[in-house]
């Protein structure tokens, strides 16, 4: 029987592949600007990874149960990457939502696009990173 402890576990692989694999699509089309697709491709993972970070976000902090010592130290220093990860996300997808509606993808807006898609992929490493090192080292579950 899956119990909601299980729930945080299961769902931190879609963030982490949906926002990771978007933002190689987005690289591949910065650099070669051969298929336009690969844009749209990176557009929709990151709007289905922002989704997907949010509940990942949500079931670990309503499901998974307190630690202490240095598994508690950290868990909280994945909590916080977790935090600063789906804020820059969040603000990362409604500014891409928007350069999208008004039709203002420039060269510019598009070097900030990509840097700002890439500082939200590292985000999402490090918390995987953390995530990782408690499940790993620690032996907790999420």
């Amino acid at each position: 029987m899956i119990s909601v402890s299980h729930l945080h576990p299961m769902l931190v692989h879609f963030p982490i592949a949906l926002i990771l694999i978007g933002f190689v699509a987005d690289f591949i089309y910065f650099f070669y600007k051969k298929e336009a697709g690969l844009s749209m491709v990176g557009f929709y993972l990151l709007i289905i990874g922002t989704l997907s970070a949010l509940i990942a976000l949500l079931s670990g902090a309503l499901f998974t149960s307190e630690m202490t010592g240095a598994a508690g130290d950290v868990k909280e220093t994945h909590e916080l990457f977790a935090w600063i990860t789906v804020i820059n996300l969040l603000l990362y997808s409604a500014y891409r939502i928007y350069i999208k509606v008004k039709g203002r993808e420039t060269n510019t807006i598009n070097r900030l696009s990509f840097a700002w898609y890439g500082l939200a992929a590292v985000f999402v490493s490090i918390t995987g990173f953390f995530g990782g090192t408690l499940v790993y080292n620690y032996m907790m579950p999420l």
